[in-house]
C-alpha cells in the first residue's frame, strides 16, 4: 500500500473512530418517564451535565414523547460542541406558578458552539394570564420565561417551538454571533406579556413565525448587529424597538435591520417607543425594509410619547435620541387612518429618518394620512400616503 493510501486509509479510520465515539446521552437512561406527567426535570439535568463534561461531540437527546419539567438549569461551560436533540419531544412545564422561584422555566447559559434542535417547548400560561394580580403588581411575582439564553457564543437555535409562554418566550442575555433558524412562537392573542424575543445581541433570525399577545420582537437596550429576515409575526404587537428611557444608564440600541417580513393583523407594524419623561438614551441605524403589512394598525410608527396605563409623567419630552432610521419599500393595508406616525421628542428630535416608496392603504377603503412632529424625514419615492406633507427629498 502506497503513502498516499495509507494516508487516506488512516484518515477515514480517525473519522470513523471520532463519530464511532460520538457521546450521545438519552434523558431516558437517567431516569425520564417521558409520561407527561413525571418531573422529568433532574433527569434532563443530569444527562445535561453529561454530555457537557463528555469530550466533542457530544448530545443530550429528548426523544420523542410528552415530558414535565420544573425549572431547570443547563450551565457550561461545556468541553467542546455540543447539541440538544429534541424532535418530535414536547416538554411541559407545570401550569401552576406557585412551583417557580425564580423568573426562569429553562435557563442554559455560558456555552460556546451549542445546537438545539427541534421540540415543542410549552410553558402552559394560560392560567397565569388570566391572572390579574401579577401582571398589575409584577414586583411582587416572579412569572417565568420558557427561554432564558445567556452568555451563549456561536449557537444555533432551529427547527423548535415555544408555545404558551406565561412571561416572555424567550430571554437573550450577553449572547453573540448566534442564529435562530425557522423557530415557531405561539400563543394566542388573549395571553398577557408573552413577547415572542427580548434583547438581543449580535443575532440573526431568519424563517420563522411568531404569534403571540405582545410584541413579536422587542428590542430592548443594548440591543446591536441583528438582522431579522423571513419573519411573519401576527397576532401581537408588532415589531418593536423598546421602551427605551425607562430606566437610568441604558446601552445604546444600534445596528438593527428587519427585512423582507409580513405583519398581519397587529396593534403595531414596525415602531420605535420610548417613554416621555424618559433617562437618556440613543438609538441608531434601525432600518426598516420590503415589509408586507396586512390589516395592521400604526403600520410605521415613532412613538416617543408611549405611555401605556397613563403610568408616567405626560408633557416632559423624551430624552432619547432617534437619529439614521430608515423605512423602504413597506406596503399593504392599515385598519387604523393614520398610517404613517412620526411623533418624536420635542427635546431631542428625531435625525436623518428616511421614509421612501410606501404604500399603505386604509383596509375596507378610505385614505390613509401621516402625522408627524419634531422631525423632518428624507422623503423618498412616490409616497402612499404622502409622508409628512410639505417634507420634500
Amino acid at each position: 500500500m502506497g503513502y498516499v493510501q495509507r494516508t487516506i486509509c488512516c484518515l477515514f479510520s480517525i473519522a470513523l473512530v471520532a463519530r464511532n465515539h460520538a457521546v450521545v446521552v438519552d434523558v431516558k437512561t437517567k431516569g425520564a418517564t417521558g409520561d407527561g406527567k413525571t418531573n422529568d426535570g433532574m433527569a434532563i439535568e443530569n444527562a445535561w451535565y453529561e454530555a457537557c463534561g463528555a469530550s466533542p461531540p457530544s448530545s443530550m437527546l429528548i426523544p420523542p414523547g410528552t415530558y414535565l419539567s420544573h425549572a431547570i438549569k443547563l450551565r457550561g461551560p461545556c468541553k467542546g460542541p455540543i447539541e440538544i436533540k429534541a424532535t418530535g419531544a414536547t416538554i411541559k412545564a407545570p401550569p401552576e406558578l406557585a412551583v417557580f422561584k425564580n423568573d426562569s422555566w429553562i435557563t442554559i447559559e455560558n456555552i460556546k458552539m451549542l445546537t438545539l434542535t427541534g421540540g415543542t417547548f410549552d410553558g402552559q400560561g394560560h392560567e397565569t394570564w388570566k391572572s390579574t394580580k401579577c401582571h398589575d403588581s409584577q414586583m411582587t411575582c416572579q412569572i417565568p420565561v420558557n427561554l432564558r439564553l445567556s452568555h451563549l457564543k456561536n449557537s444555533l437555535f432551529k427547527d423548535f417551538t415555544s408555545a404558551n409562554s406565561k412571561n416572555f418566550h424567550i430571554a437573550l442575555w450577553g449572547c453573540h454571533n448566534s442564529t435562530f433558524e425557522n423557530i415557531t412562537i405561539d400563543a394566542p392573542r388573549s395571553s398577557v406579556n408573552t413577547d415572542g424575543i427580548a434583547r438581543l445581541n449580535g443575532l440573526n433570525i431568519t424563517n420563522s413565525k411568531i404569534r403571540t399577545g405582545d410584541d413579536c420582537i422587542s428590542f430592548g437596550d443594548g440591543s446591536k448587529n441583528v438582522l431579522i429576515e423571513k419573519v411573519t409575526c401576527g397576532p401581537g404587537h408588532g415589531i418593536s424597538i423598546g421602551s427605551l428611557g425607562k430606566y437610568p444608564n441604558e446601552e445604546p440600541v444600534e445596528g438593527i435591520y428587519i427585512k423582507n417580513c409580513t405583519i398581519n393583523g397587529t396593534d403595531n407594524g414596525v415602531r420605535i417607543k420610548s417613554w416621555p419623561a424618559s433617562h437618556p438614551g440613543i438609538a441608531s441605524d434601525v432600518h426598516f425594509e420590503d415589509i408586507i403589512m396586512e390589516n395592521v394598525g400604526n403600520p410605521i410608527l415613532i412613538d416617543q410619547e408611549y405611555c401605556p396605563h397613563d403610568t408616567c409623567q405626560k408633557g416632559a419630552p423624551s430624552k432619547v435620541k432617534l437619529s439614521n432610521v430608515s423605512f423602504r419599500n413597506i406596503r399593504g393595508t392599515s385598519k387604523t387612518k393614520v398610517a404613517i406616525k412620526l411623533a418624536c421628542s420635542a427635546g431631542t428630535p428625531c435625525e436623518n429618518v428616511e421614509v421612501a416608496d410606501i404604500n399603505l392603504t386604509v383596509k375596507g377603503g378610505g385614505m390613509a394620512v401621516s402625522e408627524c412632529s419634531n422631525v423632518k424625514p428624507k422623503v423618498v419615492g412616490q409616497n402612499i400616503p404622502p409622508a409628512c406633507p410639505g417634507t420634500t427629498s
